[in-house]
């Protein structure tokens, strides 16, 4: 079985360079499931209904959020529904109780192998999260599915190492969301869970991790406020591609993957 996760997709430009580039690279690598993480397509920050439509119809199966999910309100009751495609955007299981959507879904490929897909978020330099070591572990007594994917959206290295080998042997997957800069550690773990530290954004390369560099630029260099724009140039579609056992869930490879235009 093989699992494409594509990372953050970050405004108009990296909406346009996954449109470009996924469909070729699941029929090239016969992709059963598709997780996409969105929270950053709508101009960088959030992700709408229309957007999230978008997505699924260019065949993601999963979308994973994390600490913009709550910056389109409109988002809110789409995903709080428990029927149709809203259902399968996901804010982070570890949000204070009685948040709006879900954290974790549970399906099949159109192949009926069983699947869940958990998203987290990190604890350290993040607000509103609680332990997220424990949340995972309290939804895996919950899970049947043996193909597991974690999508831990987290600020710190540290964080997401401790994560992998927290869940190694018990997820199929932990790949890292959130920082935007692709990092070179993919493994296998000796549990049989992949991991990526960072899987890096879908988005305009030629920014600072999707904004516009001038205007962060001028924020380092006299420290006045400013708003920020979604980049433009240099887009790159960033993912990775996880094979595994459907029986066992037990990963076997995990691959890199960077597409511009």
């Amino acid at each position: 079985m093989n699992i494409l996760f594509v990372g953050d997709i970050f405004g108009k430009a990296g909406r346009r360079i996954v449109a470009e580039h996924i469909a070729h690279v699941r029929e090239a690598n016969a992709v059963d499931l598709t997780i996409i993480n969105a929270e950053n397509a709508a101009g960088g920050f959030g992700v709408t209904p229309q957007i999230a439509e978008d997505l699924f119809d260019l065949g993601a199966d999963v979308l994973t959020t994390g600490n913009h999910v709550w910056d389109k309100r409109e988002l809110i009751d789409y995903m709080s529904s428990s029927e149709g495609r809203g259902r399968r955007v996901l804010r982070p299981a570890n949000l204070q109780q009685g948040v709006p959507g879900y954290g974790v879904f549970e399906g099949k490929t159109h192949s009926g192998i069983d699947y869940a897909v958990i998203d987290l978020m990190g604890r350290v330099y993040m607000a509103g999260t609680n332990d997220p070591f424990h949340a995972v572990s309290d939804l895996l007594k919950t899970i049947e599915a043996k193909v597991i994917a974690v999508d831990f959206h987290a600020e710190v290295t540290s964080e997401k190492v401790a994560m992998g080998w927290h869940l190694d042997g018990r997820v199929t997957a932990v790949i890292g969301t959130h920082t935007h800069i692709p990092t070179a550690d993919e493994r296998v773990l000796p549990g049989g869970t992949a991991y990526l530290t960072d899987v890096g954004m879908s988005g305009p390369y030629d920014s600072v991790i999707g904004v516009e560099k001038d205007l962060v630029l001028n924020k380092f260099l006299t420290g006045m406020p400013g708003k920020f724009e979604a980049a433009t140039g240099n887009p790159k579609m960033c993912a990775a591609l996880i094979a595994c056992d459907a029986v066992t869930g037990r990963a076997t490879r995990i691959q890199r993957i960077m597409l511009g235009e």
